[in-house]
């Protein structure tokens, strides 16, 4: 699963070009406003020529901010401004007087400006390169000074600085707006799921988009070590991975419950006894970065790193921080599920399946042996005359009996095997590639190991255990269908107490003869 956040394109008007716009029209009204007052009446030709461009190009510009904010492909409409503003700049230097070079430098100024707001470098250079190519045309033949060419370099220089500038700032702002959509939507994808490994594959997700790191992992702590959940290390991903909690970097974050930022490892590392520990590819990083996790069930933590020194910076500790407060809110609520399921599962008394998931459980196991060609065995078993055993010793000693027979059964069975309560002091056991012979001998050692239980009362006096009676069937050999499973062995544990009790029917010889047919 793909974490989707918004792709910003570089026309997108992250910063709006208003003040530019209005500086302009401020700068061109103003020019109109000097023309009226100041300019000689001897050039009447040139000041009405720069009143008309002072005024339409007021209007273009209030046209321009209009059409750009409303039009979807804003970039059609940056080169369109590109083209007539550096047309018309470029045509105003072989107009206006040497003197009014002032108004071309700020008003390309301005321009530029407006550009690099809306769209990449490309458009803005290339106003910035056509003006002075037209305008070094313009003036070759003059009698400029050599200060007045410094100025003009000077001023471009400036735009170019500006233009730089500016789309630095925005590349930053798109990298910390995409890392907020991530952020967010990890967020609202990553508390709608209760499943464990879709967590990790989010945080993977995550983590691809988000950090420039060429390895990062999650790690559990269990015991004295940290599984690592998720380790991504120079283009692979590693499993079953642990470290040492003692004497590393996880450790001490673990430990500490801090984050730690360590910008360049060649540097000599003042933390007491912790070492560098290589995974994955085995190749020493130079740059690390681990934050704590740590909820009601998750204690771990989040680390990344990065082959070349001082690859992060406090802003990538600060959106590592944040996803491992998410994660850790996910963790805990899929473990927090996992257990309200589980406890769905069983039996509140003796932990084994209940009913109704142990049927779910022996139907899908059946499958799975008659197409892998498998037996199945199934014990039915009831302890002998329970209800006077609960009337003698009392119904918590009754208790304490089943949960001591459960206990018992798990002794002897695999954990591919399974054992639940099937109603009352009756319980049922699957055995899945598991014959009839081998499923009496594990149902023999089953009687035998409870008839050595010791139970005592409160008054520490020891009590009889009551003995159990069982009845066994083999899937698919005697019947392909779990319902009729159920009702052979069932029978046939009424058979072994009708036979005194104490019993497993069938015996042993039965299935000696019916697996050599």
């Amino acid at each position: 699963m793909k974490i989707k956040f918004s792709n910003f394109t570089p026309q997108e008007n992250l910063i709006s070009i208003l003040p530019s716009i209005v500086a302009g029209i401020l700068v061109l009204l103003a020019t109109v406003v000097t023309s009226l007052l100041f300019f000689p009446p001897q050039n009447l030709l040139i000041k009405n020529f720069i009143i008309a461009f002072g005024i339409a190009g007021s209007l273009y510009l209030a046209f321009y901010y209009v059409i750009f904010n409303t039009s979807v492909n804003k970039s059609r409409f940056t080169w369109l401004n590109v083209i007539v503003s550096g047309a018309t700049l470029s045509a105003l230097t072989f107009f206006i007087p040497e003197e009014l070079d002032h108004l071309l430098y700020t008003l390309v100024f301005i321009a530029s400006l407006a550009t690099s707001l809306t769209s990449t470098r490309l458009p803005a250079y290339s106003l910035i390169l056509g003006f002075s190519i037209i305008y070094t045309s313009s003036r070759l033949g003059s009698e400029l000074e050599r200060y007045d060419w410094i100025i003009h370099a000077s001023q471009i220089t400036a735009s170019l600085m500006v233009i730089e500038t500016i789309q630095q700032l925005k590349k930053i702002a798109r990298e910390q707006i995409n890392k907020l959509e991530i952020i967010n939507e990890l967020s609202k994808q990553i508390v709608s799921t209760l499943d464990t490994k879709q967590v990790f594959t989010l945080l993977n997700a995550a983590f691809q988009n988000a950090l420039d790191a060429d390895s990062y992992f999650i790690g559990i702590v269990e015991g004295e070590e940290v599984r690592l959940e998720l380790l991504y290390d120079d283009g692979e991903y590693f499993h079953d991975v642990k470290l040492p909690r003692r004497g590393t970097f996880s450790g001490w974050v673990i430990d500490h419950q801090r984050e730690l930022f360590l910008p360049d490892l060649r540097q000599n590392i003042q933390l007491e006894g912790v070492e560098i520990v290589l995974v994955g590819q085995g190749k020493t990083s130079l740059s690390w970065v681990g934050v704590p996790m740590r909820g009601t069930y998750v204690d771990g933590l989040m680390a990344i790193a990065a082959y070349h020194p001082n690859a992060f910076d406090r802003g990538d500790v600060e959106l590592l921080f944040t996803i491992a407060q998410r994660a850790t809110l996910a963790l805990d609520n899929a473990h927090h599920h996992a257990i309200a399921e589980e406890q769905g599962r069983l039996d509140s008394l003796t932990h084994v399946y209940n009913h109704g998931y142990f049927l779910r459980m022996l139907n899908k196991q059946a499958g799975e042996c008659l197409a892998n060609n498998q037996p199945l065995s199934l014990i039915m078993l009831d302890i002998d005359f329970f209800k006077q055993y609960n009337d003698t010793f009392g119904h918590l000693i009754g208790d304490e009996v089943l949960v001591s027979l459960c206990k018992t059964i798990r002794m002897h069975i695999k954990s591919t095997d399974a054992v639940g309560r099937w109603g009352g002091e009756e319980f049922v056991i699957f055995l899945p590639n598991t014959n009839g012979t081998q499923a009496t001998q594990i149902a023999q050692r089953i009687r035998e190991s409870l008839a050595a239980h010791k139970i005592q009362s409160n008054d520490h006096i020891n009590l009889p255990i009551p003995t159990i009676s069982m009845g066994i069937a083999v899937f698919p050999i005697e019947t392909n269908e779990t319902t009729k499973l159920i009702d052979l062995a069932d029978n046939r544990l009424y058979i072994a107490k009708e036979r005194g009790r104490d019993q497993i029917e069938p015996v042993a010889a039965f299935w000696e003869n019916l697996e050599t047919k």
